[in-house]
């Protein structure tokens, strides 16, 4: 439960406070803009939308910045500018200023994602990069969960006044993970090999369709986060209240089978076969909490129980196997435009979960969460192949050449 190097120490330790920043402003954000700003909702959406676009827009020059100027200074900064930017919301006046905090907040965000991934590629061994990210991801769901309660103390005290120090104390613990990153050793650029590409990341067809995959399977947070609230309330007996444990049933699942369930996806293949038994267990998760409709309560609860556990043991397996997937394909001198294309699909697939889900779930019912099982089967069990074809385009590395005479 405890890191076991220094390099993942500082990692996690600014994981913690950029994570508790992080649910602080989801958890009030909305409600700021509505309540203390007087933004309508409408408006309040819009720019957040617009805010997203623009923020995977810039995902992969983002990432090409941290190749240039090395993976530390670029997180080091990003990470900073984005504490600033979420300060800055506590000067918005109006829609307009919405639009600017919101973009600038995006554009941080995008560029810390993508130099964080390429600081750890850089930071660890290599056979330690995914076990790493998987103990990140248990800090994350840590830090979350507690910057959400702290949020909810200002949601409960409901002032303009309240919201603004939640902001601002937000901002600063972005500001203390940016400089955490100062107790890691200097992480220089990889020098590009002579005759690489810039722009490397969108000239690798496979490597794009991998993240195409990723796009595919990550519509499953929008399972437990859109889909299944409107499920409870409007196709099962069960009481919605029962949302509240469900979800922390998954956290906990995370926090405690997110490092365990990661052990033998270190590389490409065990990456691949991850993401296949993800789908797997994906798609049975759809199947039985279409089952919850038309039951009494408690069986309805019953099953929406199992069907968290299959989608968290799914969610776990799809995390593991992106993260090798993401690390074990990319080269080292590109590793931030990498892992800043293969968040742009992150982001594609959170984007476009609501409009699938309420096309499929809301209007299909138990039809739909077959399709969707269906469709999460089907991206999962193709992962062995693409990536198996991805792996064969790599270019034989002179590293890799004396590795295998040696």
């Amino acid at each position: 439960m405890l890191p076991q190097s220094r390099p993942v120490w500082v990692l996690a330790l600014s994981t913690l406070a950029r994570s508790t920043g992080n649910g602080v402003v989801v958890s009030i954000v909305v409600l700021y803009f509505t309540r203390s700003v007087e933004i309508d909702a409408a408006h309040v959406g819009l720019g957040l939308t617009v805010a997203g676009v623009v923020g995977m827009l810039v995902s992969v020059p983002a990432g090409h910045a941290a190749d240039v100027v090395g993976a530390r200074s670029a997180a080091l900064g990003s990470v900073i500018l984005h504490g600033v930017a979420i300060c800055g919301y506590v000067l918005v006046g109006g829609f307009g200023g919405l639009l600017v905090a919101a973009g600038l907040v995006a554009v941080a965000e995008a560029a810390s994602n993508a130099s964080r991934g390429a600081l750890v590629a850089l930071a660890v061994p290599q056979r330690d990069r995914v076990r790493t990210r998987a103990y990140l991801r248990s800090v994350t769901n840590v830090g979350f969960s507690l910057g959400a309660l702290l949020g909810g103390l200002a949601l409960n005290r409901d002032t303009a006044g309240g919201y603004t120090i939640a902001l601002v104390a937000s901002g600063a613990l972005f500001v203390v993970a940016g400089l955490a990153f100062l107790a890691l050793d200097r992480t220089p650029p990889v020098p590009r090999p002579e005759g690489a590409s810039p722009w490397q990341v969108l000239r690798d067809g496979p490597f794009v369709a991998v993240g195409a995959i990723n796009a595919v399977l990550m519509m499953n947070a929008g399972i437990l986060n859109v889909a299944l609230p409107l499920w409870i309330a409007e196709n099962t007996d069960a009481p919605i209240s029962v949302f509240a444990p469900l979800l922390l049933v998954n956290t906990v699942m995370v926090v405690f089978l997110q490092v365990p369930v990661s052990r033998g996806a270190e590389d490409v293949r065990g990456g691949a076969r991850a993401l296949a038994r993800s789908g797997i267990w994906l798609a049975a998760c759809c199947a039985v909490i279409a089952l919850a409709a038309g039951r009494t309560p408690w069986v309805a609860v019953a099953f929406l129980v199992a069907g968290v556990v299959l989608h968290t043991v799914g969610e776990l397996l799809y995390s593991a196997g992106s993260w090798a997937l993401s690390y074990e394909l990319a080269p080292e001198h590109a590793q931030g435009q990498y892992q800043g294309l293969f968040g742009l699909t992150t982001q594609l697939g959170t984007a476009i979960t609501p409009a699938v889900t309420a096309l499929l779930i809301v209007r299909q019912g138990w039809i739909g969460w077959l399709v969707m099982g269906a469709l999460l089967a089907a991206a999962g069990l193709a992962a062995p192949a693409v990536a198996g074809w991805a792996e064969r385009s790599r270019p034989r590395s002179a590293e890799t050449a004396a590795t295998a005479t040696s």
